[in-house]
């Protein structure tokens, strides 16, 4: 399990020498980066719209001087986001938290260019700074659609604190504002946006015409193979042309899909009623979606439990009892120092990182267009100990 394996994309193979990577590493490939940026290239030339990079979901700012080649900025969720947008990204930078606080609000202005408020009480309290700092503002609504099965991740709950429904929208408020905000979906198809616009114009389209933006959210996975680009394209561009607006999108996951793997090793075997892989990582700390979603992550080279005769559990390296990433069948007995290699885990996992255990954080590195490794960062002792007091 130490020897190169072929990553392939679009057809193209780089061999990404996993027995070059120290673990536990995340490796992000540039050449996949690079392909993921083309198509969205491709979305805002044909539809006009502008993609924005969702911090949230994808935050390697060592990457950021290849992305802003094509993005038109980035969308914050706070004041550190914020100001890594500004100072690393260095484009439009776009600001939505469902509420801010006194004491972090002007820091906020200095660096917005466009600001989301999640309510109305919001907006009366912070609009006349937002105003007066010349920031172009919004309010986010909510659709009330059900586009997205997993509570967790579901914008439009039943009681989602997340926007403004229709029957709590008020008009007589909207002077000052310039745009709309909506966001409901979730890795989700074009098919999914239609039905969203649909619920969005037929509770708010009275208000669309006096707006300058609209900013259509985030879960926009445009870059997994199948999704309907064209659908998405003449959706944006049908609605820019209808109403005479600028339209936003907000990716995160979509920019980092597929892009890299986790590569971990096995430090130890033992045995509890079935073998089980104790790892240099952790779903805990370095994966919480494993456990929070839950998902079973993908494994190069692996399979359904007892498809070969070889199935180990694969476990964390914190002392919780639930650090369990997953049972996989292997093609021959795991041993002592073998690689594993945890696919497209570069969005929505090092963003979540914790030093939970004083575990230390996995490497970031970059696999270049040239097949070389470049590391990007490493991390120690000062990071876990930064994080207390």
């Amino acid at each position: 399990m130490s020897t190169p394996f072929p990553s392939k994309d679009n057809g193209h193979t780089m061999t990404l020498d996993i027995s070059r990577i120290p673990t536990p590493c995340y490796v992000l490939e540039e050449e996949r980066l690079r392909a993921n940026l083309a198509l969205m290239d491709r979305v805002q030339r044909q539809s006009g719209g502008k993609i924005i990079l969702a911090l949230k979901g994808y935050a390697m700012w060592s990457t950021f001087p290849i992305i802003r080649e094509v993005l038109h900025g980035c969308t914050a969720s706070s004041l550190n986001e914020a100001r890594l947008a500004a100072e690393e990204f260095g484009k439009e930078v776009h600001v939505y938290a469902p509420a801010y606080t006194e004491a972090e609000f002007p820091e906020i202005l200095k660096l917005a260019h466009h600001l989301t408020f999640n309510s109305f009480s919001q907006w009366r309290r912070f609009g006349p700074q937002a105003l007066a700092a010349g920031v172009s503002c919004a309010i986010r609504v909510n659709p009330q659609v059900a586009e997205v099965e997993v509570d967790m991740y579901n914008p439009c709950g039943s009681t989602s604190r997340l926007g403004v429904t229709a029957e709590e929208f008020h008009p007589e408020a909207l002077e000052g504002i310039e745009g709309l905000h909506f966001h409901a979906l979730c890795e989700c198809g074009a098919e999914s946006l239609e039905r969203t616009l649909a619920a969005f114009e037929e509770r708010f389209g009275e208000w669309i015409p006096q707006m300058k933006w609209i900013n259509f959210g985030g879960g926009h996975l445009m870059t997994r193979q199948g999704y309907n680009v064209d659908l998405l394209i003449r959706l944006v561009r049908d609605f820019r042309e209808r109403y005479g607006v600028e339209v936003y999108l907000e990716p995160g996951g979509a920019v980092g899909w597929q892009t890299g793997p986790l590569v971990a090793s096995v430090l130890d075997i033992v045995r509890n009623n079935m073998d089980i892989a104790i790892l240099d990582t952790s779903a805990a700390a370095h994966m919480p979606d494993v456990l929070e979603m839950p998902y079973r992550p993908n494994i190069r080279g692996t399979g359904e439990p007892g498809t070969t005769p070889y199935t180990y559990r694969l476990g964390g390296n914190t002392c919780l009892a639930g650090d369990v990433i997953g049972d996989y069948a292997f093609e021959r007995p795991l041993q002592v120092g073998d690689k594993i290699v945890l696919e497209d885990m570069i969005h929505y996992t090092f963003v979540k990182n914790t030093t939970f255990n004083g575990v230390n954080l996995p490497s970031l590195a970059i696999w270049t267009s040239d097949n070389e490794l470049r590391m990007i960062r490493t991390f120690g002792y000062q990071e876990f100990k930064n994080r207390l007091s």
